[in-house]
This record gives structure tokens, C-alpha cells and sequence, in this order.
């Protein structure tokens, strides 16, 4: 008798408990996945075969939701590439966020931005306060779990940034701050550290969140890359000790105010010369010798760049092959796009509580797919010397 035809046998020996269906379908979604492995490596399980394209390389666990329950799932994982099994949707938490967002503003009677249409579209029509409370709970716990997880490793380089939703408050609307880090290991993989909401951008709130990180396990940070926000500078040296790198792009934008409309592409060429240069004291000196010329007829314009070069230039003093990724906050404008997209869609939140759940849930599902991508965010070789640890052990082949 096969592995196979054993296994079904156990479950049907179970009988007919409330268990039965749910492991049915955990049997029929791991052999499913066996065999759209198998077929990817071009061999079975251990199999020797001269057709053989790729290797297993281990599991790793999920839950499925499913109406018989939560199912789990051990995913296959390949030393080439990356395997997701077809018949997970791995956008469907998000979409469940925003669903639950929409009822939850449909039963607090709030009417803006046609909730009740969007509503009665999604055929949502006579939903009950239970209904939405219980579809909340399953969401919240999910994203409070993956927002409150132990971050471990050292993670070089942390991104920040941050977007505002409007939401309910005290039956007024207001403008919430959304905080959003995103790291990258000295493996060279990308994740998202963790996420807040707020009322500003002050220093403590600032201090507050990078304090909940290293609570969580963060370390090891060599440079925050961000907007120039009123307080974040003092929080990063009081709570991580590292280099601040301000966001090269809205330095620009800054820096091109005080150019005429005809002079601004004269002007962001100009500045921009010192960016091309190979190292950061080349860069220095290129930067001191734009600022000084500007200085006769655009005074006001020599003095941002006086008081910024150092935190504009911070990214030259590290690794090339990093700098331009390090510049500017530009590798999170994907994430915040399709932050902003999904919110659009609410328009005014109910409540804090729901901008945590929805906006969590997209970034837990941006984690899970950069968790499955084949080639790391910073190879292995350029950012492994940055670790505090000296003994750094390379493997034969990194991606």
C-alpha cells in the first residue's frame, strides 16, 4: 500500500469527528503541493534522476483559511527560485481587511464616499454588527501577531516613512500619521519591522516607536534613511545610536524652491554633480563648491545646502553597490502607493482601530511575498561585513 493510500486510510479511520473535513483538505492541499513541487524540480522527493532542474529546500509553516477552519500548510521551499501553491490567494488578507473596513463603516452609519455603495457592490447587503465584530477579531489577531513579532537578527539599514488617512475621532475627522519601517538584514532580505499610527510627528512619538522596536529585538542599525521630520533626527541618536541619511528626493524639492521656474533643471544638474561622485569625500568637495557659487545670488539656497550636507550625503560612506537604494525613501513609494490606493477606497476610517487593521494587513502580505523572492534585496557578499559580529561565515553560493 502507498504512503499515500495510508495516510487517506488514517483519516478516514478518524471517522466522522468535527476534525475530518479540515484534515481532508490539509491531506489534499500537501499532496497538491508534492507534486506541483515535484514537477518543478523535474524529480521526485530524493529521486536521482538526470532530468532533475531543481532541489527541495525545506518547508516553511502557514495557515490557511478555509471554511472548515484554519488549515496548516507546510510549503515546499526550492534552492532556485520560489514556489507558491496556486491555490492560495496570497492578496486575500488585505482584501479581508479592506471588507471588514467597509462593513465596519457601514454599520456606524458613516456615509462618506458612498460606503453605502461601495457596499451593496460588493454584495455585502444586511450584514450584522456579530458578523462584522467576528470578521474584525480574525483579522486583528493575524495583524497584531506579525506587528508584534520578535525581530531577530541585525538589520543594517532601516527605512522611514510615513502617510496620512483621515480618520474618526471623538466625532470629529482628523489627519492620522502612519509609520511604516522597513529593514534589511545582513542576509540581504527586505522586511517590514513594524508600523504605528499617531496624532503628530513629534519627537516622542518618534521615540516611542524606534523604543518599541528595540524592545522587539532590533539591532544592529548603521543607518536610518528618511524625510527630514521634526524630531525623528533626536529620537534615531537617542534610541538607536546611528546615522541619519535624509531622503535625497525631498531634499530636491526642497532645495528647488528657492530656483526660478526657468532655473530648476540648471539647478537639480548642478546639485547633482556632487551625488556622481565616487566617494564621500569627493562628493564633499563637489557639494562645499556648488554651495559656494550659489552663495552670491542665491544665498538662501546656499544655506539649506550648508545645513544639510551631512545628513544628504550620508549614504557615500557606505558600500556602492548599496548607495542607490540608500539615498532616498524612494524603495518604499511602491508600498505607500498601495497604501494609499486601499485607503482611497475608505476614504474616512471609523476608527484608529481600523486603519491598524487594514494597512496591517497589507503589509503583512508585502512581507510574506518578499519573503518567497528568489534574489535578496542586497547581495550577501556586500552586506555581511557591515554585521557587528567579525566571524561572518559566506555559503558557497548566495544569491
Amino acid at each position: 500500500m502507498t504512503d499515500d493510500k495510508i495516510a487517506l486510510r488514517a483519516l478516514l479511520e478518524k471517522g466522522s469527528d468535527t476534525t475530518f473535513l479540515r484534515d481532508t483538505i490539509s491531506f489534499a492541499a500537501q499532496r497538491l503541493m508534492e507534486l506541483e513541487a515535484e514537477t518543478l524540480c523535474g524529480a521526485g522527493h530524493g529521486e536521482r534522476s538526470p532530468e532533475r532542474r531543481n532541489q527541495r529546500n525545506g518547508y516553511r509553516d502557514r495557515d490557511w483559511e478555509t471554511r472548515a477552519g484554519t488549515v496548516d500548510l507546510r510549503i515546499p521551499k526550492l534552492r532556485k527560485g520560489s514556489y507558491f501553491p496556486a491555490f492560495l490567494d496570497p492578496r486575500r488578507l488585505a482584501e479581508k481587511a479592506l471588507t471588514a473596513v467597509i462593513q465596519e463603516a457601514y454599520i456606524q452609519g458613516v456615509s462618506t464616499r458612498s460606503v453605502d455603495d461601495l457596499v451593496r457592490a460588493m454584495g455585502m447587503d444586511g450584514i450584522s454588527k456579530s458578523q462584522v465584530s467576528r470578521l474584525c477579531g480574525e483579522i486583528d489577531d493575524r495583524v497584531q501577531t506579525f506587528l508584534n513579532r520578535p525581530i531577530e537578527g541585525e538589520w543594517p539599514y532601516i527605512w522611514l516613512d510615513a502617510t496620512y488617512v483621515k480618520a474618526r475621532r471623538d466625532h470629529h475627522i482628523v489627519a492620522v500619521a502612519v509609520i511604516v519601517a522597513v529593514g534589511v538584514n545582513t542576509d540581504g532580505r527586505r522586511e517590514v519591522l513594524g508600523m504605528t499610527v499617531g496624532h503628530s510627528e513629534a519627537e516622542p512619538f518618534w521615540v516611542e516607536f524606534l523604543r518599541s522596536l528595540a524592545r522587539r529585538g532590533l539591532r544592529g542599525v548603521k543607518l536610518v534613511v528618511s524625510d527630514a521630520h521634526e524630531g525623528l533626527k533626536a529620537a534615531i541618536t537617542k534610541v538607536l545610536g546611528a546615522t541619519w541619511q535624509r531622503c535625497r528626493v525631498h531634499f530636491m524639492r526642497n532645495a528647488l524652491a528657492y530656483a526660478g521656474k526657468t532655473q530648476r533643471r540648471i539647478v537639480s544638474a548642478w546639485i547633482g554633480t556632487a551625488f556622481a561622485q565616487d566617494d564621500a569625500a569627493a562628493a564633499k568637495k563637489q557639494w562645499r563648491e556648488v554651495a559656494d557659487q550659489a552663495r552670491p545670488r542665491v544665498p538662501k539656497l546656499a544655506a539649506l545646502m550648508d545645513d544639510a550636507e551631512a545628513d544628504v550625503l550620508a549614504y557615500m560612506n557606505f558600500p556602492a553597490q548599496h548607495r542607490a537604494k540608500l539615498h532616498s525613501t524612494l524603495p518604499l513609494e511602491r508600498l505607500n502607493g498601495e497604501i494609499k490606493r486601499r485607503s482611497d477606497v475608505v476614504g474616512i476610517f471609523p476608527n484608529e482601530a481600523a486603519v491598524v487593521r487594514l494597512i496591517g494587513a497589507l503589509l503583512l502580505e508585502q512581507n510574506d511575498e518578499w519573503a518567497v523572492q528568489r534574489t535578496r534585496y542586497m547581495s550577501l557578499e556586500t552586506i555581511a561585513p557591515l554585521s557587528d559580529n567579525p566571524i561572518v561565515s559566506l555559503p558557497a553560493v548566495a544569491a
